[in-house]
């Protein structure tokens, strides 16, 4: 490929809406281009980019076993209302009806659409299967933002596995995550494989690969001591044990006027955070839920959605608080509610002498012996894990990083071929529900990850398994005959000896050249200029290190070869 028969469309500043570096560079590099907020152009260096992505993974799917197929992005409505998703799924499915008048959906996954093929599997003998494909999904995210990383329409990989029972899952999910390890170290993403909740997927457990980043909208708590791991939504920690006096014999109401948060009560009462309870009002699947935690902790929505196993979870408006229990927030609490469901964090457990809102305006109770004065229905945990807290495993003290999700994987079980009617018949001849798991990589978001991680204040720096090119053969002067000749050779040997070679043979200043160069990102250059030839040599440059060499020009092309391979 020659860069003056490329269109690499680089800018020389900074676009003014991208708040992430990857975002930043990929627009400034000539890789994509925004048609309307979440939709992107994917220009020639960012195909010849995610080609090499693609390959990387099917590469390490195929390894696994998995066949690739492609199924439909359009889906009928019936199959995601069988499964109970359509509703689930809120707006962030886009929806459409034909001229028919049928109800369709642009594809958010593929869960459902795999197991319909599924049906047509018979027998124990057709197990296990694992089916995978890369297809353009479509969400109506409300919020697109940092470029590649959070879009609403992108191409994933994701694969599908069935099982005849959970030793097969467990098997089929394992092998996923080894491949996944694989993939994220050859394409140089330092992941991080946490615990996760499952959310709208469904089934008995999952795990999601991260990579740290600032632009990333996800926190990972983690140990630097030992392998403990766990997105925010699923993360516990050992907390220290607190001494409580004996209390009180019965709550004790006193007045808070002007008191609206914890730490109002806090400064004009004198009552610390940890010995104060919050108590938090949601609408559960149209229920009214009290969901109590302890004053100084943070409570995280998706475990009280997964505690609950309801999608339907909001905070309820203060007129229905008030409606319920007499008080507006500020003063409300869970001592003497008998009718409403009551949920307390762990760290509330055992709990005596604490302070509550009275569910009385302006007025609170001193006193609470949380297990006697409280009907808890349920004890679970609630509360948002801060770092410095005790890891649950060995006790280090915990570190939290903010990340992008670059993966995903789940044991889902039989949430779908079970509702779906997926069955085949078992070696004693009676009928058997296949178990699924599903695996999921985003494979665009993988791109701006590397970007994220790999760049420095010149540009892009790609790993070679991705660059768009593995060399650049920098040309300086195009109208020296010596010049030209001695870089279309070495170009064309780098290509007989299957190195990615770009030649840039525009008529630029050197300067130009090179500032494209390191923009985009290209591992290794290789200089020819009249001046180097007038000694015999060429110069050869890595973009990662910035390390130059002089070498002979009948040794370049093996230089550069061993060059690539070392880095490959």
């Amino acid at each position: 490929m020659r860069w003056s028969e490329l269109y690499v469309p680089t800018l020389r500043q900074d676009p003014a809406d991208a708040d992430a570096v990857s975002h930043r560079l990929l627009v400034r590099a000539g890789y994509i281009r925004q048609l309307m907020a979440g939709h992107y152009s994917l220009l020639p260096l960012a195909v010849r980019v995610r080609a090499k992505v693609v390959r990387i993974i099917r590469e390490e799917m195929d390894r696994i076993g998995a066949q690739e197929m492609i199924l439909p992005t359009m889906h009928p409505a019936e199959i995601w209302q069988k499964s109970g998703r359509w509703e689930v799924m809120g707006d962030e499915m886009f929806r459409l009806v034909d001229r028919k008048g049928t109800d369709l959906a642009l594809g958010m996954t593929h869960e459902e659409i795999f197991t319909t093929l599924a049906l047509e599997l018979s027998s124990y003998r057709d197990l296990p299967q694992t089916w995978y494909q890369f297809q353009t999904k479509f969400r109506d995210e409300p919020r697109p933002k940092s470029g590649l990383i959070r879009v609403r329409e992108f191409t994933m990989k994701d694969s599908y596995s069935f099982d005849l029972d959970a030793e097969g899952l467990d098997r089929s999910f394992e092998a996923h995550r080894q491949a996944y390890v694989r993939i994220f170290q050859r394409l140089n993403i330092p992941a991080i494989a946490v615990q996760a909740s499952s959310g709208t997927m469904g089934g008995s457990g999952s795990t999601e690969f991260m990579c740290p980043s600032a632009a990333g909208e996800d926190l990972v708590v983690h140990c630097p001591n030992c392998d403990y791991a766990a997105n925010v939504e699923k993360a516990t920690s050992t907390l220290a044990p607190i001494e409580d006096g004996p209390g009180l014999d019965a709550p004790e109401r006193f007045d808070t006027p002007g008191v609206k948060t914890i730490e109002n009560l806090t400064k004009a009462h004198g009552v610390a955070a940890d010995r104060q309870i919050k108590t938090l009002v949601y609408m559960v699947g149209g229920q009214l839920t009290l969901a109590l935690l302890r004053g100084d902790h943070a409570l995280v929505e998706q475990k009280l959605i997964d505690t609950t196993g309801s999608n339907d979870v909001r905070p309820a408006t203060p007129d229905e608080i008030k409606a319920a229990l007499g008080a507006y927030p500020g003063s409300l609490g869970g001592v003497g509610v008998s009718d409403l469901p009551i949920l307390a964090d762990e760290a509330l457990r055992g709990r005596r002498d604490m302070v509550t809102g009275a569910n009385v305006d302006k007025t609170h109770v001193r006193g609470v012996d949380v297990e006697r004065d409280i009907a808890v229905g349920r004890w679970v945990d609630l509360r948002e894990v801060v770092a410095g807290e005790p890891c649950p495993k060995c006790g280090t003290g915990l570190e939290v990083e903010q990340t992008v999700e670059i993966g995903h994987i789940f044991k889902l079980g039989d949430r779908y071929t079970d509702v779906l009617g997926v069955n085949v018949l078992g070696a004693d001849g009676e009928r058997i529900t296949p178990v699924m798991g599903s695996y999921g990589i985003g494979v665009e978001r993988a791109m701006a990850a590397m970007v994220e991680t790999h760049h420095d204040k010149n540009g892009i720096v790609w790993p070679v398994s991705v660059a768009p090119f593995e060399v650049a053969v920098a040309l300086l002067d195009v109208d020296d005959e010596k010049s030209r000749t001695t870089a279309e050779e070495i170009y064309a040997e780098l290509g007989r000896q299957r190195v990615d070679t770009i030649l840039d043979d525009r008529a630029e200043r050197p300067g130009v050249k090179f500032k494209d160069i390191e923009l985009v990102g290209i591992p290794f250059r290789v200089t020819v200029g009249a001046r180097s030839l007038a000694e015999g040599n060429v110069e050869i440059v890595s973009r990662a290190s910035g390390e130059k060499a002089l070498v002979p020009v009948a040794e370049a092309v093996e230089y550069v070869r061993r060059l690539v391979l070392d880095a490959s």
